[in-house]
């Protein structure tokens, strides 16, 4: 068995990232090809929200280092501030020496034959890259998403630090891993010398996780007897996710068929910012016609997303290369999915290639208040996913594509031992 020391912030107790699903569904399947997973992570007491509900899915047989960790925001800050060279790349910079540490005791204590770092958060790349430089064990970067954008970060010492991490992985790194289409022609486009190292490793859902909620559901009963319920499970975000004109949309509807729009309840599951979809509904008068309720477990977020009558998607073309990882799950859910997005990103790319075939724009209230008439109308024709488009995205089929990476990642070394 090969092992791979495996670098994530994100790691349960951590509540309240998608992210986690990543890294533990990788640990958890990467074993049946043939890879051992070692995990390090940061001390949980740096996070801002725990929860128990993922700890018994990571195997007793899995080791898990913790790295000292200190979040600069909330642990070093006098009066509110603090000194900005102490959150770059990120609030939690502090873990990159401890996680060093550790990481080189893993590698003599293991012999682990590879390294897997994953953004975000940034300064899972620098424990990775600094690994990298003092093992000579072959690495793997895993951005997930473009890290150096226009206007992103907005700080530009900060952006400078995304830059200088980003070069030093097109530099060091085995492979560079994206998980859509469009992000990695961007870092072939930016790092052409890394272009022939540069993969795409799309998000997923986790089968197993589907099957015990299921099992728990028993028999699924409607959110809201009487009233179609479209679910957007986790956070909305003011800039990527603007909900302004669904809301406004929804609006529209009600204005143009009152009795129509109250068939309908939006639900938003663990939104982080309710208080704008809250503020936004009141304006607009629609307040009776959304649902804005706190985080659940991991189990009960997916049974939410099974007993939904559509399943909601909000991603801006500032996003255009990024796909929420939820939208995996959205598709395994086998519920009709409302996608409101750019037609020209990849989020639609991705249903249209899963037999998802209708949208809206996110910005584009007029589009969006038609669409949801037609759902509020029972018209979900175009926003189902027939089952053969979707068993290609399981988690156990993602990580049997991370176990081949990792086996070309290592060949150069076994051919020359």
């Amino acid at each position: 068995m090969k092992r791979v020391l495996m670098i994530a912030f994100h790691f349960p107790p951590l509540a309240g990232s998608s992210g986690i699903q990543r890294t533990l569904r990788f640990m958890q399947h990467l074993p049946a090809s043939g890879w051992q997973p070692l995990v390090l992570s940061a001390h949980p007491r740096v996070y801002e929200r725990t929860s128990t509900d993922l700890d018994a899915e990571v195997p007793a047989s899995v080791v898990v280092r913790r790295a000292f960790a200190l979040d600069t925001a909330r642990d070093l800050a006098i009066g509110g501030r603090y000194p900005g060279m102490l959150a770059r790349p990120d609030r939690w910079m502090s873990w990159r020496f401890d996680g060093v540490r550790q990481g080189l005791q893993m590698v003599r204590e293991f012999r682990p034959d590879a390294i897997w770092s994953t953004y975000p958060i940034a300064s899972a790349h620098v424990i990775g890259a600094e690994l990298q430089r003092r093992t000579g064990l072959p690495w793997i970067a895993d951005f997930r998403d473009p890290m150096a954008q226009q206007g992103y970060p907005a700080d530009p010492k900060t952006w400078a630090a995304f830059d200088a991490i980003e070069a030093r992985a097109a530099r060091q790194a085995r492979q560079l891993c994206f998980t859509t289409p469009s992000a990695a022609a961007l870092y072939r486009q930016r790092y052409p010398d890394a272009a022939e190292r540069i993969s795409v490793l799309e998000n997923g859902f986790d089968e197993d996780s589907f099957a015990s909620a299921q099992a728990a559901l028993g028999t699924p009963t409607p959110l809201n007897p009487g009233r179609l319920t479209l679910l957007h499970s986790g956070t909305i975000y003011p800039a990527e996710r603007d909900p302004t004109h669904l809301i406004a949309g929804l609006a529209q509807l009600k204005a143009a068929d009152p009795a129509l729009a109250s068939r309908l309840c939006l639900r938003f599951r663990a939104p982080v910012h309710g208080e704008l979809l809250q503020t936004l509904a009141a304006s607009a008068g629609v307040t009776e016609l959304i649902e804005v309720l706190p985080p659940v477990g991991y189990g009960e977020a997916l049974a939410e997303m099974l007993r939904a009558d559509a399943l909601l998607v909000l991603q801006a073309s500032n996003c255009n290369e990024q796909v929420p990882a939820k939208l995996y799950e959205y598709l395994r859910a086998g519920r009709p999915i409302v996608c409101l997005s750019d037609p020209l990103g990849d989020t639609c790319a991705v249903l249209r290639d899963a037999g998802v075939t209708r949208h809206a724009g996110l910005d584009d209230a007029g589009a969006i208040a038609a669409l949801l008439g037609r759902v509020a109308a029972g018209d979900d024709s175009g926003l189902t996913a027939p089952a053969q488009g979707v068993a290609a995205a399981s988690r156990s089929a993602r990580s049997a594509q991370l176990a081949a990476l990792l086996d070309a990642s290592i060949a150069p070394r076994v051919a020359s031992s």
